[in-house]
């Protein structure tokens, strides 16, 4: 609660719409100062392993404030601190990939428009699935999701 504001991170209800409202200005806040701000779009740690849908956050402040969007795989956090554990495990090791910045410029006449929101995170969750080679699943993570068989959880989103 106290910890990561303090280290400069800024705390999200991760509900979204209005309750994510504050986190986001202050995300904007950061960027109009020319600084660097990341954003989990997938809103939550992966339980398993696989890569989510993403919310569109990321999409709406890089069109609010006009600049790219830097795609990044985290590899092997799970080996440092699986889901449920309270303490790291130290000497463990993981790969961060960035990949290439996704111009968003040409959305900017139509950046009200869910569409290109969706279509942004869409082409942002292509591009950390390419980094890290996770399976991709086209649902918001949630405990229930993360509960259902893969190969079943691939069958439903598909519908």
């Amino acid at each position: 609660k106290y910890l990561f504001p303090a280290l400069g991170m800024i705390p999200i209800d991760r509900a979204g719409g209005s309750k994510s409202e504050g986190a986001l200005l202050a995300a904007e806040a950061v960027l109009q100062r020319g600084e660097l701000f990341g954003i989990y779009p997938e809103g939550t740690r992966s339980r398993d392993g696989m890569l989510y849908k993403g919310h569109t956050g990321a999409a709406r402040l890089a069109l609010k404030v006009g600049c790219p969007i830097f795609p990044v795989g985290i590899i092997g956090t799970r080996d440092i601190q699986p889901p449920d554990t309270f303490m790291p495990k130290f000497g463990r090791e993981c790969t961060i990939k960035v990949g290439r910045p996704i111009d968003v410029s040409r959305y900017m006449d139509r950046k009200d428009d869910h569409m290109v929101l969706r279509e942004i995170t869409d082409e942002l969750m292509y591009e950390i699935r390419e980094l890290t080679g996770q399976e991709y699943r086209n649902t918001y993570a949630t405990k229930k999701a993360e509960s259902i068989p893969s190969e079943t959880a691939l069958v439903e989103s598909s519908k």
